[in-house]
């Protein structure tokens, strides 16, 4: 199952990075590839290097969750700005959790977004 989410208004860029961070901290989903389409998988020392960069209140990403954190599905972005990929159906707490926690940080970026989850 894939959660995606569209972000309405600025900053797009932080909400992003605020999504990836709210990943990281849930080891149970998956995100969407960083890279650009039909590139090789990202190494271990890429995904921190991009992290490190791209999202530096990542302090940092366990060596495990590295391996885990990017999608390998191959699932398109379509219209959404971003997705989680659960490994398994997730429960409504789940569900629950990860909206309140979009909400609790998307509220000072002052963003909207919708959430769609859908079985792929």
């Amino acid at each position: 199952m894939t959660s995606y989410i569209k972000i309405y208004g600025p900053p797009l860029f932080e909400a992003i990075g605020t999504l990836e961070k709210i990943a990281v901290d849930m080891p149970e989903v998956c995100i969407m590839d960083l890279m650009i389409e039909n590139s090789p998988p990202m190494s271990e020392m890429e995904v921190q290097e991009y992290f490190r960069v791209r999202a530096p209140f990542v302090t940092e990403i366990p060596v495990e969750r590295c391996s885990k954190i990017i999608s390998k599905s191959g699932v398109k972005l379509g219209e959404y700005d971003f997705y989680f990929e659960w490994p398994k159906q997730p429960s409504r707490a789940e569900l629950n959790q990860l909206i309140q926690k979009i909400d609790k940080a998307f509220t000072p970026l002052g963003c909207k977004y919708t959430i769609t989850t859908k079985e792929e």
